[in-house]
This record gives C-alpha cells, structure tokens and sequence, in this order.
C-alpha cells in the first residue's frame, strides 16, 4: 500500500492546475512538468510504444501475452486539476485506520473534514485516506486515476501469469477545462474500447452522462445622469437579472439530482452600460437539452421585443454552444464493454453503482470520436475544493477492477 501512496503524493504536489482562458495546449506550461515526469515512468515500469506529442497527449503499450485475437482495450485518465481552486503547493496529509471523527485538516483556519457534513466519510472506518491541508484542492481527480492505471500495469507485467490482449494508456491535459479530448487521436491509439478511470466513490461505473452547452448573454444598456434618466436611462444590469429571473425556478445545480437537468449561471458582470451572464446548460435527455437552449433563445428574443423602440437595436445577444453529447448513444450499441465492467467489479468484491455521471468526461467526446468510453471509480470524494480526499483502499480496488478487465477481455471464446 505504501508504494500507492508514494506514486500517488509524487503526482499530486506537482501543479498542473488547467487555464479555461488560454488558448494553446496544454492551456498551462506546468502541466509538462508531471507530462514528462510520467513518460519516464512508463518506460521505467517496461511499457512500450511510448510517446507523448506536442500538446502533451501520452500514449503507451502494454503488448498482448496470449496466442490468440482477442480486442485491444484501453485506460484513460487526465493529469490537469481543476481551476476551481487552487492546486499550487498541495501538501497531502495521510490519515490511516480512519476512526469515523472529524479530521482537522488546517488547525490555524479552523478547517474540518467532518462526517456530519460529509457523510461518505462513515463509510471508510478503519482505511487509510488521503486528504488536503485545508488550504489547495487535492487532486485526485485524476491524479488517482493515474495512479491506479500505471500500477496495474506495472502489476500485470510483473505477473506475466495472467493472460491479457494488448492493452494502451493514455493520459490527457486540458480535461478539466472540456478540452481533453479535443486533440486525442483515436486512430494511433488504436483501441477497440477504452475506459475513463475518473469517476468518485467505489463502485461506480457510467455510460450516460450529460449532454452538455454554454451560454453567454450580453445585455446592453444606456447610462445616462440618474437625475435626467427618467426615460432615457437603460440599466443593462437590471435587463440581466430580469433574464435570470426568467429562468425557470427550482432547475438549478443545487436543486436537481439524478437525471434531473439544469441552468447554472455562473458568471455574472456588469455596468449600466454594458452586462454579461454566462451559464451553463445540462439535460440527459436529447430533446430537453434542446428545450432548454430553445428556451434561453426565447427568453433572449422577448426581452429584444420588449426595448426593441427605445434601445433601437437587439439589447440582449446570445451565444450557445454545445460543449458535449451523452454518451449512452454511443456506448449501448455495445454494452458488453459496460457488462464486463460490471462483472470485473463483482469479481473483485465491488458491488457496482451503474448511475449517470451528472457532469462529463474525456470518455463523452471520446466516444462521439468512434471510441466507445464508459467511465469508472478512481475513488475520491468532493472534488476541486479543500475538503476533496481520497481512501487508499479504493485507489487498491480500482487496480484490482482494471487487472480483472484485461483478465476477462482475453478469455478465449
């Protein structure tokens, strides 16, 4: 379990926090930091065909060892933390036989990961987790997928007894800012399927996931000296939250769940002259995903209507764009790759949590790319914040689910 520990602290105090607002790739320098410090790895271990390109993609072989066809399946995690909070100077504190109390992660700030806020600690009595000091996110996501992908095949080639096809890995940036998969190339990667080891809790395995758009409202205004504004002052900030009042109630991040979908704005700015809204659009479902761009097109053009006289011209311009699709259209054509999943889980003790992810993954774009890409625990809880951890023992099962899916794929039919 140590030797867990020490791989995976030796890739989370490296900083490799993702800029939304760059415009090259990887969007940060410092992600080529952790980019060729795993290159060497996966050489050091005995993996083949290593490369990494220019925009920092890596991709690696694991040679079949059986004597027959069988498919070539690959594992999938990103190294880039979330801009959500900071990933600079992570300082990982390890906690073993967890006693189900409250964990004080930064004393000074009065920082507490606690049980009767954070339920699913109770459910990791007695393991070793893994946690921050209060004050950068941890970055388990994906740091733990990493992890378990190079330990298991660190595993499977020094046990040469267990009979697996040809298996590639692949480590992306830029994952976090929704651009992961952006300039993956599935043709030199050369997989039949491959899995996403990016999910939370153990057990979980995804094949559905949001359909995914973003949406930015520029509202315009006139300002004019609040004395003399009677008629002639337009408050662009007033027009904005006119917009978002509009917006239906209850349909919010924090009050939906399941398949349930949603409008998150989260960006607001502005003056009278001039406001921006930016949102976020989610729907599992097609056609309400599509209802629900339509609806912000609607909400836009009455507004429009509205101080069409008086402003002269569209007060309010809106732009959508898609950002990713549902998986499950790509993926249930061929749910045995989710079947076998499920059973290396059941195989190794896991009951597994077949769920929608309400969110996405490289594994969405990916599978809209012609690589079918179903996504599986790598463990951690409370991602892109303080409070994030991680249980070494999960870390340990997730090795164990991926040993047992190349185990499986290489059974003789």
């Amino acid at each position: 379990m140590q030797h867990i520990i020490d791989r995976f602290i030796s890739y989370v105090t490296i900083d490799t926090e993702s800029d939304p607002n760059s415009t090259t790739t990887p969007s940060t320098p410092k992600q080529w930091n952790l980019a060729t410090q795993l290159v060497e790895e996966l050489k050091t271990i005995g993996l083949q065909d290593v490369t990494i390109d220019d925009k920092a993609y890596i991709m690696a072989t694991l040679p079949s060892n059986v004597d027959f066809k069988v498919p070539t399946i690959g594992f999938i995690s990103h190294f880039d933390t979330s801009p959500d909070f900071t990933g600079a100077n992570v300082n990982p504190q390890v906690i073993p036989n967890y006693d189900g109390g409250d964990i004080v992660l930064n004393s000074d700030k009065n920082i507490v990961l606690s049980p009767k806020y954070f339920k699913d600690l109770l459910q990791y009595r007695g393991q070793t987790l893994i946690t921050t000091d209060g004050t950068t996110l941890l970055g388990a996501d994906d740091k733990a997928g990493i992890t378990e992908i190079v330990t298991a095949m660190e595993y499977l080639i020094q046990h040469p007894e267990i009979k697996h096809g040809k298996i590639r890995i692949g480590f992306t940036p830029d994952e976090e800012i929704g651009r992961g998969a952006h300039h993956f190339d599935v043709d030199q990667f050369g997989a039949d399927w491959a899995y996403t080891m990016d999910g939370s809790q153990v057990g979980e395995l995804e094949y559905e996931n949001f359909n995914a758009a973003g949406a930015k409202i520029t509202f315009k205004g006139k300002s004019v000296h609040p004395g003399y504004a009677k008629g002639k002052m337009i408050n662009s900030m007033l027009i904005a939250n006119e917009f978002i009042n509009a917006l239906p109630k209850g349909e919010t991040p924090e009050e939906t769940r399941g398949y349930e979908g949603f409008f998150h704005v989260h960006h607001l700015s502005g003056s009278i002259e001039e406001s921006v809204v930016e949102l976020i659009i989610r729907d599992h479902n097609k056609t309400k995903f599509e209802k629900r761009k339509a609806l912000i097109e609607k909400i836009t053009k009455k507004i429009n209507k509205k101080f069409a006289k008086q402003f002269g011209e569209n007060i309010a311009i809106a732009e959508i764009n898609d950002q990713y699709y549902n998986m499950k259209e790509k993926v249930l054509p061929v749910k045995h790759i989710v079947d076998i999943a499920e059973q290396a889980m059941k195989e190794v003790g896991i009951k597994p949590l077949i769920k929608p992810i309400r969110g996405g993954t490289d594994g969405s774009q990916l599978s809209y790319k012609g690589l079918p890409c179903p996504n599986i625990f790598a463990g951690g809880h409370n991602f892109h914040g303080k409070y994030e951890y991680v249980p070494v023992e999960s870390i340990q099962k997730a090795i164990e689910v991926i040993v047992k899916i190349a185990e499986l794929t290489a059974i003789r039919k």
